[in-house]
């Protein structure tokens, strides 16, 4: 019976050491695959996203990129490349925290969505029927690349987290009925005397 209590003492340590894990990922090999992505992400905002303008004209809307008529949705989508592609994937992979990748995850989707649309208005008329001074160049294509890459590959690392943690948590659901019937065995052996 000591062994028992001896346990109990760490028992909730053990629990608040099995929810920081379950709270966690390892990312092994993707992890180099996402530092790629966020390291691409960030190289295209060096390159041309549309004739003279580069992703940090895109993103601060300077002359070059009013120039260039710069739409909405090409801004959008190097917002959430910043934020999300190379903020959060990068802060995910530093503290591997697994809610974190979710957030990486839901933004880089909506980068993906947003640069899909950016590539089309650089490539359709307006509703004045002008088309674009230039169509897309390689830092968008670049961009929206990494973020493909990065949806991919946290959406993997996602999922398969989830399903780990499903499975600890039926192992501490049968840890608990163990025990629930362990207390009810003592007390029945306790109420027969």
């Amino acid at each position: 019976m000591s062994d028992n209590s001896d346990f109990a003492e760490f028992h909730d340590d053990l629990e608040k050491a099995e929810r920081k894990v379950a709270g966690q990922f390892d990312p092994g090999a993707r992890g180099v695959v996402v530092a790629v992505g966020v390291l691409a992400a960030i190289a295209s905002l060096i390159l041309m996203h549309a004739g003279k303008a580069n992703g940090f004209d895109v993103l601060t809307y300077s002359s070059a990129a009013q120039a260039e008529r710069i739409a909405i949705t090409s801004r959008i989508f190097v917002y959430f490349l910043v934020i999300f592609g190379v903020g959060f994937s990068a802060l995910a992979l530093l503290t591997r925290r697994w809610a974190i990748a979710w957030i990486a995850l839901c933004g880089n989707l909506i980068a993906v969505v947003a640069g899909l649309l950016s590539w089309w208005t650089r490539n359709t008329p307006g509703v004045t029927g002008e088309t674009p001074p230039s169509g897309v160049g390689i830092g968008l294509i670049v961009g929206w690349i990494a973020a493909m890459v990065l949806s991919f590959h946290w959406a993997r690392l996602v999922w398969a987290r989830s399903s780990y943690q499903l499975a600890l948590e039926a192992e501490r659901r049968a840890e608990a009925a163990e025990r629930e019937e362990a207390v009810r065995e003592l007390q029945r052996r306790h109420n027969q005397k």
